[in-house]
């Protein structure tokens, strides 16, 4: 299976978690110049920024040791750009991760780490 085959099996998996948890789905894989977030939801009125992270395993790390300095600084500024663009001030907002661990079978399990990091 290809990275981006995994990966776009993970970001279901996650979407689907977080609607199971009573989130709402703003946003799949969104871009600007600055960089992409997987999933934009709302969680009871907090803003979720969420990276989803699938892996098959844990031998280099997990899956959440993979979303490093930059890769969180790439995250925020996206985030400011999206609340820009859809003129949200005021709103609580949260930088979540998610890590899919990508097992045989169809029940990948998934652990979702809140408040992953801050701006």
């Amino acid at each position: 299976m290809s990275n981006q085959v995994l990966g776009a099996q993970g970001e279901n998996c996650a979407a689907s978690y977080l609607k199971a948890h009573g989130c709402t789905i703003l946003e799949r894989n969104y871009r600007t110049q600055t960089g992409e977030i997987d999933i934009i939801a709302d969680d009871h009125g907090t803003l979720v920024f969420v990276e989803v992270k699938t892996r098959t395993g844990t031998a280099y790390g997990t899956p959440a040791q993979a979303v490093n300095f930059r890769k969180r600084n790439k995250i925020i500024q996206t985030a400011y750009r999206y609340l820009g663009q859809k003129q949200i001030d005021n709103r609580p907002c949260r930088f979540d991760v998610i890590e899919v661990y990508a097992m045989n079978g169809s029940d990948w399990p998934v652990r979702h780490i809140k408040g992953a990091f801050e701006l």
